[in-house]
């Protein structure tokens, strides 16, 4: 496992030992979502980037030196990460850009990024010997947590708003989850999950509450600057719904400016619906 130096709060900035807190900080509640922080001259000391050419897991866990779980703890088998970067000529011509490309995660197993936190949530779950996992969700991360449990054997209780696509629905009960639909609004229904999980000690994967979930999505970070042989983009466009996937894209290329591996952060922007923009309404008028 990545030498783990404590987990921060961004609003507070106390910080805590993993073994003293599973999700978010005690002092700020459920806003005070915790970042996972190593000892990063441990590492540049410890890891070479090149050796990972060496490296035949063509998967995110070719990165596990930089994960927080255990090297020899088992991993989920569906091959989540390494996911396609294409170059796209007539997009940049279209767009009046030098150069473009695009990072495929629609390889994924379930079809998304979120394969990626669910991976994590799935191996960190295992490692503590927990048994059920789970998550509020309308849609991807509900299939992605399902799925990705599913390869493992793993019980699955998944809240979701009655409002929510009957096909996303019925995904999950493929994949074999439990689904319980609340009569309500998501927000309740993440409510309500986090409360269950905390009650039964279920592993809850709900982003902005699980710390973990950013680590596993900060891998598409690692495989596009790798995939780049150690330069990165001028800038990177994420998709934003509540922020997490954005956050851990900015954490993976983070991590790699502490060891050395690259010589700056691109810049990031997030893009969102226009019938889904909370971050970006809160963004324009200054929330």
């Amino acid at each position: 496992m990545a030498d783990i130096k404590e987990l921060r709060c961004p609003i507070c900035n106390r910080t805590y030992s993993p073994l003293d807190v599973t999700y978010t900080c005690p002092q700020c509640g459920p806003v005070g979502t915790l970042e996972v922080l190593y000892n990063y001259e441990h590492l540049k000391a410890q890891l070479d980037r090149d050796e990972l050419r060496n490296e035949l897991q063509q998967s995110m866990w070719r990165y596990k030196s930089l994960l927080p779980i255990q090297a020899d703890s088992f991993v989920p088998p569906l091959r989540v990460g390494m996911t396609p970067f294409y170059e796209t000529s007539r997009v940049a011509e279209a767009l009046q850009l030098k150069r473009v490309w695009l990072k495929d995660d629609g390889q994924n197993p379930t079809g998304s990024l979120k394969d990626r936190a669910s991976a994590m949530v799935v191996a960190r779950a295992m490692e503590q010997g927990i048994k059920i996992v789970s998550t509020a969700s309308t849609g991807n991360a509900a299939a992605a947590l399902s799925g990705v449990a599913a390869s493992v054997g793993m019980e699955v209780v998944i809240f979701v708003p009655s409002t929510a696509p009957e096909a996303k629905i019925a995904q999950l009960l493929v994949y074999g989850a439990t689904v319980l639909l609340v009569e309500d609004t998501y927000d309740v229904a993440f409510e309500l999950c986090s409360e269950m999980c905390l009650k039964e000690g279920w592993y809850c994967r709900n982003t902005g509450m699980n710390p973990y979930t950013v680590e596993g999505k900060k891998t598409v970070a690692y495989e596009i600057a790798e995939q780049m042989n150690w330069t990165v983009p001028d800038v990177v466009i994420v998709g934003v719904g509540d922020g997490n996937i954005i956050a851990g894209v900015y954490k993976g290329f983070w991590d790699l400016f502490q060891l050395g591996w690259i010589e700056r952060i691109p810049r990031l922007i997030g893009v969102q619906a226009s019938g889904s923009s909370a971050l970006a309404h809160a963004w324009e008028h200054n929330l």
